[in-house]
């Protein structure tokens, strides 16, 4: 069996034919895209078995570091099971006020928004439930575990826990603090000789507002070929090379959908795990394998990961407005060539 490849400072490249997909259904797919883009930027990533198999771009220098938005939460959920398995949190289900109690100081009125404040319920919330969006923090009426929520402030509040408990994160002073994006450095973009960037961003608020302990969103900034590092870490299951960066069990159990998801929310919504989309219950995308997940954040920041097809697929930007929107496009064309 041939060795698994890993990129250097750059990537090797490889014909699709000998890459295993098949050129004319390729060059279908990179014809839809140039078609249904008009003139909308794109930049498309293939990479299988650690090569470079096509790059695609329009309107967007292949270098430019675009924000990956959302996207980077999946690089929280790896930071995440790092700081686990160093035992620097003592598990996944540690609540968050035993590691970042300011989390909880946020009464009615200095919240994001009206009614946006900390509940009594919102002790409870644990390290999972931040990671897969069912904590509820800050949501009235709604029980840690019990809902599927989409947001920035609980992410937020992980990120500071976990930059806590590395002496990396001051609420006092976020802007000056090293923040998780030195651990992000230190345990992933520096071994995989990686050349992404960071940001910090806040939605407008209040003055009264207590951004500080939950706002300063720590953004990773990245090339199509970096967000492509990331993927083939990932579909490594956290190998890169002859370094374990991210503990395996961990990826496995979060590129599937999370159980408290399973477990309280209506079958349409079994398409997240531990802060990756996944597929593996088929309702994100029905004709893509049931194994594929994926990275995704606004601007149609994408991460597209199949182990089945030993392959990776990224857009930065791509052309989908919601992610079900993939399925009849090119990904879906993108899997024919490789299946």
């Amino acid at each position: 069996m041939e060795a698994i490849a890993y990129p250097s400072k750059t990537w090797d490249t490889i014909p699709s034919a000998e890459a295993g997909i098949d050129p004319e259904t390729l060059e279908a797919a990179r014809i839809w895209m140039r078609d249904a883009a008009g003139e909308q930027p794109y930049r498309v990533v293939i990479v299988r078995g650690g090569r470079l198999v096509a790059e695609w771009y329009h309107g967007v220098e292949p270098g430019a570091q675009l924000w990956m938005a959302s996207a980077t939460k999946s690089i929280f959920s790896s930071v995440l099971a790092i700081a686990v398995d160093e035992g620097r949190i003592s598990s996944a289900d540690a609540r968050i006020v035993d590691y970042y109690p300011e989390a909880m100081d946020v009464p009615q009125g200095e919240g994001p928004k009206p009614g946006r404040h900390v509940f009594p319920q919102d002790r409870a919330i644990t390290f999972r439930q931040l990671i897969s969006n069912t904590s509820g923090y800050m949501k009235p009426g709604e029980e840690p575990g019990h809902v599927f929520h989409y947001q920035t402030f609980g992410m937020n509040i992980l990120t500071h826990a976990i930059a806590r408990v590395y002496g990396l994160y001051d609420p006092a002073d976020p802007a000056a603090s090293p923040g998780l994006r030195a651990l992000i450095d230190q345990k992933l973009r520096l071994p995989m000789d990686a050349s992404w960037g960071y940001y910090l961003n806040n939605f407008e608020h209040p003055p009264q507002a207590r951004t500080h302990i939950w706002g300063y969103y720590e953004g990773v900034k990245a090339s199509a070929l970096d967000m492509a590092r990331l993927g083939w870490l990932w579909l490594n299951w956290g190998r890169w090379a002859d370094l374990q960066l991210v503990p395996e069990r961990w990826l496995r159990e979060a590129t599937r959908t999370a159980p408290d998801v399973v477990a309280n929310c209506p079958r349409e919504q079994w398409k997240y795990g531990y802060a990756f989309w996944t597929n593996d219950h088929g309702q994100l995308w029905p004709s893509l394998p049931r194994d594929s997940y994926a990275a995704a954040g606004a601007g149609s920041q994408h991460v597209w990961v199949c182990p089945s097809l030993d392959l990776v697929v990224v857009q930065s930007p791509g052309l989908w407005e919601t992610q079900e929107q993939l399925d009849d496009g090119l990904l879906r064309l993108v899997a024919q060539a490789a299946a």
